[in-house]
Parts: C-alpha cells; structure tokens; sequence
C-alpha cells in the first residue's frame, strides 16, 4: 500500500500522533519547529509533570535522554520514544553511580541531592531530585543539621548555597559545556550596549559566580518565560540556552530579546528535527526504558521532589 501523502511534515506528526495515541513533549532548548508542534513545552519540572499525568499510550520526548529517562520511570505503563538516540547530555555524563556510592560511604548520615540532569542509574543512589526552578525549596526541606552532597551542576549548586546560607554543602564540580559559553565579559557589554534592558540568567551559567549579583533575576527557563512576559521592561539579556528564545518571541513579539551569547547551543537538544519525529512515531524506534530494578528506586527522589513543589 502506497504511503498517504501529507501536505506537511506537521500534518503527517499531527496524524501519526493521533495513530500511536501519543503526546509529544518538547523542552525550552527544542528547535522552533518542534516546539510548535508539541503538545507541551517547558522545562524540565513542567515536562516531568505533564509525564506523570498524561493519559496518552505513547510519550514522544524531544529533549535529551536523562529526560525521557525520567519520563520513563514515572510512567513505566507507557513507552517513551526519544527522536534521536545520541541526545545526551554533558553535564549529566559528569557523575556517576558509584561517585555517590563513595560519598555515601563516608557521609552514613548525610543525604544527597541530584539535578534532574542525572541518569537514572545516577538518581538511584540518591535521596532527591531538583530542578533549577526547585532546587532552592527541596535544600531547604532538608534538616540543616544533615550534611549535604549536591550533583552534579557546581555552579547551580553555587548558587543555592548562596541563597540558603547552607554551610553543610558540598558541590560535585560538574558544568554543562554550553550554559560555559557564557561568559562575563559578554554580559557586560551587552548591558552597556543596551542600557534599559533587563538582564535575567540560568543558574547553570558559568558566569554565576561573576555576574549573580548584576542580574535582575536568577531564573529557571520556564520563569524566565513568565517573567518576560509579565514584566514591564521592553527589552532583556537573555542568559541560557538559545533555544528558549522562540517561546519568548512568540510569546511578546514587541519584545527584544537578546541572547547572551549567540553560541550557547546544546548540540544534543538539536539533534532532534521533525523528520526524526516522523520516523520514531512511524517505526516505534528508540524506546526508552530504564530497568525496572533502577526505576524503582530512582522514582523515589523524583517523588519526593514533586511532593515538595
């Protein structure tokens, strides 16, 4: 039988969706075109929500694949369909299972924090998990007197011993390689160069250290989408990911917005285009599915964290 024919690319998604019973996900740093053709976008907190609570038979994760992990452990009844199998992450590639399993040894009391940017095998050996739109709230649930290993981000973690006064912290000194692309001096000519705009950053920015106290809000993507478009300010720097920058525009096209560096892009979250979108719903390829002995205990921080948000 003869391949139907589509007038676009999107009509044929729209209809292999409605097929597979499926709901495509899509994160803040997706191509333009992908993010319109979602059914949700956001960062990684909304996107693990709309996870848990989604109805659909399939989830199509365009993200990378700590995400689609996540995804996948909360919804283990579901198949969860990644584009492209080689969207990683960097940062998340940075710790390890057993790096925890060392500092748990040493600490029998202390307790364990991981960014969302973990694998599962990696959430598994912890006791919470965060976003960057939580992480302030599940450190502070923590009792002070607990001593407190946070994973993998150092510059996120910098950022949230900042605002907790926390003592009892120690970072683990990973990075994503293109919130580093950011640097403080750009920053700052970018602010000379256009005085009344509002400087918001990520705290995964390399540059937190340097420029925190010069932002006018340290935000996770999806705030630094509300705020955009409730503030008043007609102009901002826009510190992460370029990515978010179409929602942003979309969102407030009166609005400028400039990014902080033209060369801050993820080129995992780019690996994904519609074409493999087609082709993963088409063929059902690139599932994943984490073991059902790591997911059960890799739900654990995760469910602790939405309990807290």
């Amino acid at each position: 039988m003869a391949k139907q024919l589509y007038n676009t690319i999107e009509d044929e998604i729209r209809a292999l969706k409605k097929t597979r019973n499926a709901v495509i996900l899509a994160h803040n740093y997706q191509v333009g075109d992908i993010q319109d053709i979602a059914d949700f976008v956001g960062d990684s907190l909304r996107l693990s929500q709309e996870a848990a609570k989604t109805s659909a038979d399939v989830i199509l994760f365009c993200g990378v694949r700590f995400m689609a992990e996540t995804a996948s452990i909360l919804c283990q009844d579901k198949t969860v369909l990644i584009p492209d199998l080689e969207a990683g992450c960097s940062l998340s590639d940075m710790i390890r299972p057993e790096d925890i399993r060392k500092w748990k040894s040493e600490h029998p009391n202390g307790v364990v924090v991981c960014y969302v940017n973990t694998s599962a095998e990696v959430k598994a050996e912890c006791d919470y998990c965060c976003t960057s739109s939580n992480a302030e709230k599940v450190v502070r649930h923590i009792p002070e007197d607990k001593e407190l290993f946070f994973v993998p981000d150092y510059f996120l973690g910098s950022y949230i011993k900042t605002k907790t006064g926390r003592k009892n912290m120690e970072l683990w000194k990973g990075y994503c390689g293109t919130h580093a692309l950011i640097t403080s001096e750009a920053v700052d000519k970018l602010r000379a160069d256009h005085p009344k705009a509002e400087f918001i950053m990520h705290p995964e920015c390399g540059c937190t250290t340097k420029s925190m106290h010069l932002a006018d809000q340290v935000l996770s993507t999806e705030a630094m989408v509300k705020y955009t478009h409730c503030s008043p300010a007609k102009e901002f720097i826009v510190a992460t990911e370029v990515g978010i920058l179409h929602r942003m525009k979309q969102q407030d096209p009166a609005k400028k917005f400039y990014p902080a560096s033209e060369q801050a892009i993820c080129p995992y979250m780019k690996l994904n285009i519609l074409e493999k979108l087609v082709l993963s719903l088409e063929r059902m390829e690139h599932e994943i599915r984490v073991p059902k002995a790591i997911a059960e205990r890799a739900i654990l921080p995760i469910q602790r964290m939405l309990s807290i948000v």
